[in-house]
């Protein structure tokens, strides 16, 4: 006959989906019992009454304690936790500290945060940091991404994130897709409306982003800025100025001037530039090996330099991504090439 030590093991193996931790340390197995026939009716504390990610919870918690020798079927009931319970939650995950904090300013922070920047909208900054962050998150580390473009927000459907966040207290838990925890404010307006903000919010929306998310213990955070050197990018210097700059440009010249002014907003803020990205850099020809070269050539090079120069310090040009239909195709429906 199965023991409750035994059942209460396999439930330690489950994983709350959204913070990533045993629900057995989260306080949320309300109780375990066994009948003579080897039945085990598990009750469940879920952190909020719709939970987006209750269907997941009663499989896995089927699933591990169904695997325990002796067990012959599960009940999974489901409650809901108490304020004071989610209370306890917060304060476990995040200390009782009354001033929110972004976890990635602070210098002990082991997560190296990358603000994916361009001078110029279309040359494929999304699509970089979405394919990036998948990229990482299949190489085993654990990625975030922040969809910090708040008027042109699009890492939510090239990312396949159609989950929404959960809040617990005064803690959003933000969906996952690929293995890559994301947050938007595409989640947060109903269907396709237009987000109308001035500066101010803009900075709050961001703030929020990186201090009431709880993001865990992350590896890599990537921010998708919006194009240009505006409220955003001055924003993510004053909230996390440790970030790194990653630039992205097409080889045209008119994009590459323009990229290499948005790159240089790194000498006022003090932030380093890891290097610059060329998208788009040319066209395989579908019937011959030629390389066809759409929106010209050096453009990622011209960039490197001048920003080289700029600095003081060396930028490399990181990589060239060719223009190939399974990039864009990946993107619309939310499966990364990469």
């Amino acid at each position: 006959m199965a023991t409750e030590d035994a059942v209460r093991e396999a439930l330690a193996t489950v994983n709350d989906p959204e913070i990533q931790r045993p629900i057995t340390e989260l306080g949320m197995v309300k109780s375990v019992d066994i009948g003579a026939d080897g039945t085990v009716a598990v009750t469940v504390y879920l952190t909020v009454s719709g939970c987006p990610m209750r269907e997941t919870i009663i499989k896995n918690v089927t699933d591990a304690v169904g695997a325990v020798e002796g067990v012959t079927r599960v009940d999974v009931t489901l409650d809901v936790m108490s304020d004071e319970q989610r209370k306890e939650l917060a304060a476990a995950l995040r200390g009782t500290t009354a001033e929110r904090e972004v976890p990635f300013a602070k210098p002990g922070s082991l997560t190296r945060v990358y603000a994916v920047a361009s001078g110029k909208g279309g040359v494929g900054k999304s699509s970089v940091t979405v394919n990036l962050a998948a990229a990482m998150a299949a190489d085993g580390l654990k990625v975030g991404v922040v969809d910090a473009d708040i008027y042109g927000h699009s890492v939510p459907r090239m990312l396949g994130a159609d989950g929404k966040p959960t809040q617990v207290e005064n803690m959003i838990m933000p969906p996952s897709a690929h293995g890559v925890k994301v947050i938007s404010i595409g989640m947060f307006t109903p269907g396709n409306a237009p987000v109308v903000w001035r500066g101010p919010m803009l900075h709050r929306a961001l703030q929020q982003f990186l201090a009431d998310v709880f993001w865990g213990d992350l590896d890599v955070l990537l921010l998708d800025l919006p194009p240009g050197t505006g409220d955003i990018a001055i924003s993510v210097a004053q909230l996390v100025p440790n970030a790194e700059i990653l630039v992205v440009t097409t080889p045209q010249q008119a994009a590459a001037e323009v990229a290499e002014r948005a790159g240089s907003i790194a000498v006022q803020t003090h932030q380093k530039i890891v290097g610059v990205v060329e998208n788009m850099s040319g066209l395989p020809c579908p019937h011959c090996d030629e390389m066809v070269d759409v929106f010209g050539t050096g453009g990622g090079q011209k960039v490197a330099e001048g920003l080289t120069k700029t600095t003081g310090a060396t930028v490399p040009v990181l990589g060239s991504i060719p223009i190939d239909v399974r990039l864009r195709e990946g993107g619309d429906e939310g499966k990364p090439v990469s």
